[in-house]
C-alpha cells in the first residue's frame, strides 16, 4: 500500500496537522496526512470561531506566509468583528464566527486540491526510529509507512480521558477514541511527558432558546476579513447573543461540586488559566454574582448553538438544571453536555526553534502536544513544523521567526525557552514589540519571507508590494502637502482640537489623536489623491497607522535592533556549560537542558541572570 517513502508524514488532521501538511506539500515535499477520521479534518473541537485578542494576528500571519487558515476562515465565516477598535492599532484583533461544518469541509477540499498531499485514515500507534532518527510510523493495523520526517499533531488524543461528573471514559474528543502507544514509546526513548486538561461547554438546540431575553451581539457594520487574497467579504451576518449567570445558577452548580472531577481529585492536571470552567469561575470568584455567557450559532443553517463561557465537567443533570436558570435558557434542550478532557503533552523545552525534537532527528511536534491551547496557536506551529521539515530534507537553512517579526516567533520562543506547565495561550501582552506586530501589516512583515522559502505564491507577493507602494506614496503625500488654516480648522473645531494659525504639513495635523482618515478625506487634495490612485480600505488603514504611530514604530524598531544584536551572538552547538564555573548552578542546569542557540535566547530563560549572560559573553569573546 505504501511502497514509496514519503518526505513528510503528518500525524493528526486538526488545525496543526492540516497546516503542516499543506505547507510541506505546497513547498514540494511528498506528504502523507494520517488521521483517525478523515471526516474530521480541520474540525473545530471547541468554539466555532477563529481569531480574537492576539489570535487574530496569528491567523493574519499564517495567511501572509501562505498558509490556509485565513482563507478557510473567510470562506466559512458567518460574522466578523474587529476587537479592541477603541484602543491603538497594536491591540486591534480580528475575530470571525464560523460555520463549523463548512469550515471542516473547506479544509478537506483545500487539502484534497493540494498537489503532493496524500491521505490515510488510521491510528498511528508508534514511530519507526533508527539511530535516533525518524524513518516512519506504524499504524494500529501493523502497517509500516516510511517517511523521512514526521510531524506529530495529536491534539488532545494522546491517552485522552473524558470526564463528565463521576463518569470518565477514554476519548480524544466526544464520540472519538483516544490514541495510544506514542506517549509510552517516546517516554521510553527519554522524552519527558505531562498531563493537561481542557474543557468544552454543552451544545444546545437554538430553537429552545428565547433570544428576546438576551443582548444581541451583531457583527461589524463594515466587516473585514482575514486573508490578504481575494476571499469573500461578508454581505450578510448572523447575530450572536449574550446572557449572564446569576446567584441561583451558581447555587445549583455548587450542588454538584461533590461530584465534580475538578474538586474530588479525579482531574489532577492543570487547565487553561484564561478559559476556566464555569465551576472554577464561581469557586475562584465567589464574590461575583454573574458571569457572561456568549450564545454563538454553529453555522448558517444548523440550529446547534455553542454556549461560550459555560465550559464544565459537572454531571450532566447539574449542567442541565443550572443552565435552565439562565435568562433565555428556561426551556433549553441539550444536544450534548459539556465535558473536560485530560491528555498527554510533552514540555516544549525538548524542542528546537524549528519544532524539531532534540532527541530524535526529523521528528517535529506541533499544537497541543506542545502544551498550547487554541486553534490559532496550533495552526501556526503546524505551519512552521511543515515548513522546517521540508527545508531540512532539502538541506536548506531553517525558517525561524524572531520575536520582533511575528507573534508566531513570540509563541515558539516562549515555548522553547520558557516551557509551560499550563495550557499556553497567546496574548498581545506577551509580545514586547506589539506596535510592530499589528494585524494590518502581517503581509508586509511576512509575505516576502514566505515567498523566499517557496510557500507564498508570486501573486500574493505582488499584491503585498502594490499595497506597500501605495501606502508609502500616500504617507509621502501627507509629508509633502500643506493645508491652509481655513481648510483644516473647521475639521479641528469639530473634534475639539486646537486650531492652527498658519499653513502646516498635513502629516503633522493628521498625527493628532482625534483626527482620522475620514476627517482628512474631507479635504479635496486628499480625496483626489485617493480617487486618482484607486486606494482601497486596506491602504487607507495602513497609511493612517503609519502616520499616527510613526514615532512609536520608529522607537520600537530601534529597541528591537539593539536586542537583535545579541541574536547574532551564536552559542556553539553542544556547548559544555559545566566548564563555566562562574555560572550559577541553576543557569548551568537550564542552559544544558534548553540548549539555546543564541545569547539573546539564553537571556530569556527563567533562572538565567544578567550576570550569567555576562559570563557567557566574556567566554565567547564578546
Amino acid at each position: 500500500m505504501f511502497a514509496d517513502v514519503y518526505d513528510v508524514i503528518v500525524v493528526g488532521g486538526g488545525h496543526a496537522g492540516a497546516e503542516a501538511a499543506a505547507a510541506s506539500a505546497n513547498m514540494g515535499s511528498k506528504t502523507l496526512l494520517v488521521t483517525m477520521n478523515l471526516q474530521t479534518i480541520g474540525q473545530m473541537s471547541c468554539n466555532p470561531a477563529m481569531g480574537g485578542i492576539a489570535k487574530g494576528q496569528i491567523v493574519r500571519e499564517i495567511d501572509a506566509l501562505g498558509g490556509y487558515s485565513g482563507i478557510i476562515t473567510d470562506k466559512s465565516a458567518i460574522q466578523f468583528k474587529m476587537l479592541n477598535k477603541s484602543k491603538g492599532p497594536a491591540m486591534w484583533s480580528p475575530r470571525a464566527q464560523n460555520d463549523r461544518m463548512r469550515f471542516a469541509e473547506e479544509w478537506r477540499l483545500a487539502l484534497e486540491g493540494t498537489p503532493n498531499c496524500d491521505f490515510y485514515q488510521e491510528m498511528v500507534k508508534g514511530l519507526l526510529v533508527e539511530d535516533n532518527k525518524i524513518v516512519g510510523v506504524r499504524t494500529s493495523l501493523g502497517i509500516d509507512i516510511k517517511g523521512r520526517a514526521v510531524v506529530l499533531t495529536n491534539g488532545t488524543f494522546l491517552n485522552g480521558l473524558i470526564h463528565i461528573g463521576d463518569k470518565q471514559f477514554g476519548g480524544g474528543r466526544a464520540g472519538e477514541k483516544a490514541a495510544t502507544g506514542i506517549t509510552e514509546q517516546l517516554t521510553d526513548i527519554g522524552f519527558e511527558s505531562g498531563r493537561m486538561k481542557t474543557g468544552t461547554p454543552p451544545r444546545v438546540d437554538g430553537r429552545s432558546l428565547d433570544y428576546s431575553k438576551m443582548i444581541v451581539q451583531p457583527g461589524d457594520e463594515q466587516p473585514e476579513k482575514f486573508s490578504y487574497l481575494d476571499t469573500p467579504v461578508l454581505t450578510e451576518q448572523r447575530d450572536c447573543y449574550m446572557s449572564h449567570t446569576n446567584a441561583l445558577v451558581h447555587d445549583l452548580l455548587r450542588e454538584g461540586f461533590d461530584r465534580s472531577p475538578m474538586f474530588n481529585g479525579r482531574i489532577k492536571s492543570i487547565g487553561p488559566r484564561y478559559c476556566p470552567s464555569i465551576e472554577d469561575k464561581i469557586n475562584r470568584f465567589a464574590d461575583k454574582e454573574a458571569h457572561q455567557l456568549f450564545v454563538e450559532p454553529e453555522g448558517w443553517d444548523t440550529v446547534e448553538v455553542y454556549v461560550n463561557g459555560f465550559s464544565t465537567s459537572l454531571p450532566e443533570d447539574v449542567q442541565y438544571k443550572a443552565l435552565r436558570s439562565v435568562k433565555g435558557f428556561e426551556n433549553v434542550k441539550f444536544f450534548r453536555p459539556g465535558y473536560a478532557i485530560e491528555y498527554d503533552y510533552f514540555p516544549p523545552t525538548q524542542l528546537r526553534h524549528t519544532l524539531e525534537t532534540k532527541l530524535i532527528d526529523n521528528l517535529y511536534f506541533a499544537g497541543q502536544i506542545n502544551g498550547t491551547t487554541g486553534y490559532e496557536e496550533a495552526a501556526s506551529q503546524g505551519l512552521m513544523a511543515g515548513i522546517n521539515a521540508h527545508l531540512k530534507l532539502k538541506g536548506e537553512e531553517p525558517f525561524i521567526l524572531k520575536r520582533d517579526e511575528a507573534y508566531i516567533g513570540v509563541l515558539i520562543d516562549d515555548l522553547i525557552t520558557k516551557g509551560t506547565e499550563e495550557p499556553y495561550r497567546m496574548f498581545t501582552s506577551r509580545a514586547e514589540y506589539r506596535t510592530l506586530l499589528r494585524q494590518d501589516n502581517a503581509d508586509l512583515r511576512l509575505t516576502p519571507k514566505g515567498y523566499q522559502i517557496g510557500l507564498a505564491r508570486e501573486d500574493r507577493l505582488r499584491r503585498m508590494e502594490n499595497k506597500k507602494e501605495k501606502s508609502e506614496a500616500f504617507v509621502e503625500f501627507f509629508r509633502e502637502t500643506s493645508v491652509l488654516p481655513e481648510e483644516i480648522n473647521p475639521i479641528l473645531e469639530s473634534v475639539d482640537s486646537a486650531l492652527v494659525k498658519q499653513s502646516d504639513k498635513m502629516f503633522k495635523v493628521f498625527s493628532r489623536p482625534n483626527v482620522t482618515m475620514e476627517h482628512m478625506m474631507q479635504l479635496e487634495p486628499v480625496s483626489a489623491f485617493v480617487a486618482e490612485n484607486d486606494l482601497n480600505r486596506e491602504v487607507l488603514e495602513q497609511t493612517e497607522v503609519q502616520v499616527k504611530y510613526s514615532g512609536y514604530i520608529a522607537k520600537e524598531k530601534l529597541n528591537a535592533d539593539k536586542l537583535n544584536r545579541l541574536e547574532n551572538v551564536k552559542i556553539p552547538k553542544n556547548f559544555d556549560y559545566s566548564k563555566l564555573k562562574s555560572l550559577s548552578y541553576e543557569a548551568r542546569e537550564k542552559l544544558k537542558t534548553i540548549q539555546p542557540i543564541t545569547i539573546s535566547q539564553a537571556s530569556r530563560i527563567s533562572g538565567v541572570s544578567p550576570a550569567d549572560i555576562s559570563v557567557l559573553l566574556v567566554y565567547l569573546g564578546r
